[in-house]
């Protein structure tokens, strides 16, 4: 997404037997963080950041025709679902009029290994690029989420992985792809699927992103596998933590954006990313999540069935009380960011149970 002056040359990846690209990792099983997009209006930015700021002054990569905005006419939540929204509309931002507008959203979560399920349906039309990937969380560019507390690489070095690329003027083509020094722009490390009626139709698009390999799915089955060898440091940036992107382009440098219509959007029904259990912390006994845990800034809890609590207690290791819950509320509202590193209790009451949570700030 970030590559000046590509062309790719689309190439169906016909396999012969899906079975010879393995199965999927089953340890990754523990639920670190999720969106289920369970509100209404505009999106949760306490989850997502709104990523605006045009990069080179004047355009986007590859001669994008959108601006990206922070409105809720190009972003909202409604009945359990994230709508992002291409839309033809005379748009000035920045100095620059563009004739589109649309939506990219950064996670305000980043993470090394995983699973990244995505259950979406696809926007329609000539000049629609969506795509849901994620770049390394190190990258340099302005006006990024993680850009100013952590920028230090320039793209591709900090490295990029496409989980689902579509193009309205290929329809229900499904492209992966890999982005790093070793390949980037045009890449080689690239692999494709037909679905059905992408535009229509909710798909599970999945990344599975372990040491040895990155592996791509749709609904499960898996269509392209990436395993250099010998990994180095120009063709494996993936050891470090990656953050996830949603968004909608609007044409390019390198195909047509007419005709479209006044508006397409892609519908996302859940964003999901799952890794193994951390030894010696349960942080999800069938009624809490708790997710990240470790955790650095930010922590979510979510209650997965009808328990609830009546009473609640934080307490440090050295046994300091430190904070009273109430609710399922109180506890995502509390200050987590505030707490010194180390390891706490949170201990959960009602009439007829007692729980103990173990929570690790890093």
């Amino acid at each position: 997404f970030l590559k000046k002056g590509m062309k790719f040359v689309f190439q169906i990846f016909i396999l012969i037997n899906i079975t010879t690209f393995g199965q999927f990792n089953s340890n990754f099983n523990t639920l670190v963080w999720a969106d289920e997009f369970s509100g209404n209006g505009m999106i949760d930015t306490s989850k997502w950041h709104h990523q605006t700021l045009l990069p080179n002054g004047s355009s986007w990569w590859n001669g994008e025709q959108q601006h990206y905005t922070n409105s809720i006419t190009n972003s909202y939540q409604n009945n359990g679902l994230l709508s992002i929204v291409a839309r033809k509309e005379i748009f000035t931002d920045q100095g620059v009029t563009k004739n589109y507008t649309s939506a990219r959203l950064n996670s305000k979560f980043a993470f090394t290994y995983g699973r990244v399920e995505v259950r979406a349906k696809l926007p329609s039309g000539a000049g629609t690029w969506p795509a849901i990937w994620t770049l390394g969380k190190n990258i340099t560019e302005n006006g990024g989420y993680w850009y100013s507390s952590h920028g230090t690489t320039n793209w591709p070095a900090c490295g990029e992985i496409d989980i689902m690329e579509h193009w309205g003027h290929n329809p229900n083509y499904i492209q992966s792809a890999l982005h790093n020094t070793f390949s980037s722009g045009n890449t080689i490390n690239h692999g494709g699927i037909m679905a059905t009626d992408v535009a229509n139709n909710f798909h599970l698009y999945a990344m599975e992103w372990t040491a040895d390999e990155i592996k791509f799915s749709v609904d499960s089955v898996v269509f392209y596998v990436y395993s250099p060898q010998p990994k180095n440091i120009a063709n494996w940036p993936y050891d470090q933590d990656q953050y996830l992107l949603l968004n909608i382009a609007m044409g390019s440098s390198w195909f047509s954006i007419d005709p479209f219509f006044s508006s397409s959007k892609m519908e996302i029904d859940y964003v999901r990313i799952y890794q193994e259990p951390i030894t010696g912390i349960n942080e999800n006994i069938n009624q809490l999540s708790i997710f990240p845990n470790p955790y650095r800034n930010n922590i979510h809890f979510i209650l997965n069935s009808k328990y609830s609590f009546q009473s609640g207690k934080l307490i440090s290791i050295l046994g300091e009380h430190i904070a009273n819950f109430n609710s399922i509320r109180d506890l995502n509202n509390f200050s987590w960011s505030s707490l010194n590193t180390g390891h706490y209790f949170l201990n959960l009451e009602n009439s007829i149970s007692y729980r103990t949570y173990k929570i690790v700030k890093l």
